[in-house]
């Protein structure tokens, strides 16, 4: 797993309080939607505190998670593409601080200040990464290798230097549905990393740095097997 070093912090609570834009403040409790599938797309989202979960439903009724995310990150960004409609629903996964953007606001805010055009590119490249490495861990990985690597990144393992992992809270139907699997797999496995020590699971789950080494370890063998398995 490789870390990935952001760029330099930006204050986007001190930008929005500075100049004169258009922007409200929700406060949200566990499990409250955000915004829906299907929903206009007027606006961009600023978590400021807080976790949510990214769904989208197929015409079939199958939901799956495609994305979590955390403080400092935004949502529904499609809306400054043009598109009419939301192509995802985002629902709360602990208390949150949201903060709405129109429109309109964030596109002018990209053309006139070029610290925060730089915070949002960065976060927009940060994210189109994670997106690939995610297609290639569904792509190669076991399931028990997607869900080691799903824990490492909640708890902010591989993010900035010097952070300290937290807590996940997260139940395993949402883990299941984010590495595409069922919920007695992730059971499964989440039983064997409490038992070799990489977590602790409790009502929240506390990953420890062996997760990682773990994680390094086990990779190379699979790649190996998966290799004879070709030839």
């Amino acid at each position: 797993m490789q870390k990935h070093k952001k760029g330099p912090s930006f204050d986007v609570m001190g930008l929005l309080t500075q100049h004169k834009t258009r922007w409200s403040i929700s406060q949200y409790k566990e499990n409250q939607i955000v915004c829906a599938q299907g929903d206009p797309a007027d606006s961009v989202f600023y978590i400021h505190k807080g976790k949510i979960k990214v769904t989208v439903v197929s015409k079939l009724g199958k939901e799956a998670v495609v994305a979590i995310r955390g403080p400092d990150e935004f949502c529904g960004e499609g809306a400054i593409t043009g598109a009419p409609l939301r192509l995802e629903t985002t629902t709360t996964m602990s208390t949150c601080e949201i903060i709405r953007l129109e429109t309109e606001t964030v596109i002018r805010l990209l053309h006139e200040n070029q610290e925060f055009a730089d915070y949002f590119l960065d976060h927009l490249l940060t994210r189109t990464a994670r997106v690939e490495a995610d297609l290639v861990d569904q792509l190669f990985n076991s399931s028990e290798m997607r869900l080691a690597r799903a824990l490492l990144l909640l708890a902010n393992f591989g993010n900035d230097g010097g952070q300290e992992p937290i807590p996940v809270r997260v139940n395993q139907e949402t883990l299941a549905a984010l590495i595409g699997t069922t919920r007695s797999r992730v059971n499964f496995f989440m039983n064997k990393f409490r038992k070799l020590g990489l977590i602790d699971y409790n009502g929240k789950v506390e990953v420890h740095k062996a997760m990682l080494n773990f994680v390094l370890n086990e990779r190379p063998q699979i790649e190996t097997q998966n290799e004879r398995h070709n030839h």
